[in-house]
């Protein structure tokens, strides 16, 4: 004799708005994450830029044997390499701070560091700082290494 089931399958409203609520919290969780990392990664993007266009310089001046600057600009979150005309723009939300030999001061806010054809350059430290995050690019004055050192303020 057959045995008939009369219970319905699939999920109660209950059930559903519990699996809901559930995914919306999560997504919460994972879109403050995201949010708080961006900070850190416009920074590291605008510290490896300025680093990798002082390593530029560095290589242009060893090779063409002519000294060879990396200009940026305070006031208006810039900077240049050289004389190639090209103006690089960072995020106007990151303060940068330059500390170099006085004479690489430039009226108007510019500050320089310079490459040398024999390795050398003036040395000198960018500081970019966005919210509590902090980055410092640092050249050699006696090689023209250029390094990026992460930090929190």
């Amino acid at each position: 004799m057959p045995i008939a089931v009369n219970s319905a399958r699939g999920f109660t409203l209950l059930e559903l708005i519990i699996v809901l609520l559930i995914s919306v919290l999560g997504f919460a969780v994972v879109g403050s994450n995201i949010s708080s990392g961006n900070q850190s990664t416009r920074i590291q993007a605008a510290a490896r830029d300025i680093a990798s266009a002082l390593r530029y310089a560095h290589g242009q001046a060893l090779m063409s044997r002519q000294p060879v600057s990396v200009t940026v600009n305070l006031g208006d979150n810039s900077y240049a390499i050289g004389n190639r005309g090209k103006l690089y723009r960072l995020d106007n939300e990151i303060e940068i701070s330059v500390t170099v030999a006085e004479e690489e001061f430039a009226e108007g806010q510019q500050a320089g560091i310079r490459f040398f054809g024999d390795g050398s350059s003036t040395g000198g430290r960018i500081t970019l700082e966005l919210g509590k995050q902090l980055r410092r690019i640092d050249v050699n004055w006696i090689t023209g290494a250029v390094a990026i050192h992460d930090t929190a303020a």
